[in-house]
């Protein structure tokens, strides 16, 4: 294990060293650690907590938004961030098992980490990325926003059910369709959403 005291020492650990999680504060010295978080997924994939002394929600969506996989809020006990670490570590090894996932003409390929609609890749972000794949998982189940929050966002708690709609918003407008006439994703009023082939019947 290593540690580095600036952001610029950071990012060079994390390219050379290719560790298996990064924990990243928020309060480095020589840059702002959401800037931080954006350089390194412009470079590696690697599992990033992110550790804050801010505990509002809002702050927590903007850093999840911005790539992290999880966060740490301070003060917290080595117990709560082992744990943490291990579900991040958890669940980058499940990834890396699953095959390309294919809707219809949509395929999804969470080891790449890219998307395609008819063969043309799509510009996602990466919780853009990571809400669609998790749909393309279930294809055909309803899943409610508090679970898109949870399993997605990683916010265990209420409210900020605004931010799952602004994605699904962005997202339904990237696979070319609006919530008035959708393919892909469906809205089932009062119960959730779901991804759907768009070449069989959505009651299916």
């Amino acid at each position: 294990m290593s540690s580095a005291h600036t952001a610029m020492n950071g990012l060079r650990q994390a390219v050379e060293e290719r560790p298996d999680v990064v924990i990243l504060d928020l309060g480095l010295p020589d840059l702002d650690g959401r800037e931080v978080l954006r350089m390194l997924r412009a470079v590696s994939r690697v599992p990033v907590i992110v550790a804050t002394a801010r505990d509002d929600e809002d702050e927590i969506v903007r850093v999840l938004d911005a790539g992290a996989d999880d966060y740490v809020t301070k003060p917290f006990g080595a117990a709560q961030l082992d744990a943490r670490i291990r579900a991040v570590l958890r669940r980058a090894a499940e990834e890396e098992t699953d095959g390309p996932i294919e809707v219809g003409e949509l395929r999804v390929d969470p080891r790449a980490r890219e998307a395609a609609l008819g063969g043309v890749p799509l510009e996602l972000s990466p919780r853009e990325f990571d809400l669609l794949h998790y749909l393309a998982l279930r294809p055909g189940e309803v899943v409610s926003k508090r679970d898109l929050l949870t399993e997605v966002w990683r916010v265990p708690y209420g409210g900020a059910d605004k931010t799952v709609d602004v994605h699904l918003a962005w997202l339904r407008r990237k696979l070319g369709e609006t919530a008035q006439q959708p393919r892909y994703v469906h809205t089932v009023r009062g119960v959730g959403v779901k991804l759907v082939d768009p070449g069989r019947s959505p009651d299916r």
